[in-house]
């Protein structure tokens, strides 16, 4: 197993952010943003950077209020910046060409940072919710009630070591889909399963029919959500389609 080189990251908004750098052969590095109270350190994570790793190097972070980071959750607003210091980590290491995949609420930030501050080559979301406040499933009606709730913020805390900022969003960011059509001409991925428990299959489609060419959808059969269901060869399929979207942008 390769080791991982420890990264010590600060956002524009001065948040300490730990990260983990995998060498690559090749200038393409994949930025792995993760969901709702993982890390970059869980093996589920770990082994997606490997799969990735095949392809190119990998940094994986930790997003504020998550693990080892500094700071508290925002829930898809200020992580845009925290992939920015990613971003920024993968340039000075020399890499030509980013890509930035994210998982569920990773998914939507790697969207919104692509739209909004762009300097990426490709971006990949597995998994996201394209619109914000979304109640029609059991897991995500328990999401909210631990983000909005001062029990539920408590008990995340406990039980996954996730700090979630308690004043809410004021304002309200735009929506992953609102945004969207920004991101051309770099190009965009967007994966979503069928047999996902947390956000249905119209969430990718609104995503994708939000966002302008050069993009692709891909709906996996039986694949449930974000980091956990994902298979060795989606994460490979992931990693091909990354290496030739980042070679046509460069």
């Amino acid at each position: 197993m390769v080791i991982p080189e420890p990264l010590t990251l600060y956002t524009a908004d001065d948040v300490r952010i730990d990260a983990g750098h995998l060498q690559g052969d090749g200038d393409l590095c994949f930025v792995l943003a993760h969901g709702f109270t993982c890390s970059w350190r869980q093996p589920v994570l770990q082994r997606i950077a490997g799969v990735l790793n095949g392809h190119g190097g990998v940094i994986g972070l930790d997003f504020r209020g998550h693990g080892r980071s500094g700071g508290r959750s925002t829930v898809g607003d200020r992580e845009v910046f925290d992939i920015d210091a990613a971003v920024a980590a993968a340039r000075r290491r020399g890499y030509g060409r980013v890509a930035v995949t994210g998982f569920s609420m990773g998914g939507a930030i790697v969207v919104r940072h692509a739209a909004l501050h762009g300097g990426v080559d490709a971006v990949v979301s597995v998994s996201a919710p394209a619109r914000w406040y979304y109640r029609g499933t059991v897991p995500m009606r328990r999401v909210h009630w631990v983000i909005e709730r001062r029990v539920g913020r408590m008990a995340v805390r406990l039980a996954r070591g996730t700090r979630v900022a308690p004043s809410g969003w004021n304002p309200v960011p735009e929506a992953p889909y609102e945004v969207a059509g920004r991101i051309a001409p770099i190009p965009l991925l967007v994966v979503h399963g069928e047999a996902d428990p947390f956000l249905p299959l119209d969430h990718g489609r609104q995503l994708y029919d939000a966002a302008r060419d050069p993009r692709e959808l891909w709906v996996e059969p039986a694949f449930g959500h974000a980091e956990v269901a994902a298979t060795r060869d989606l994460i490979k399929r992931i990693g091909e389609w990354s290496e030739t979207a980042a070679s046509a942008t460069a």
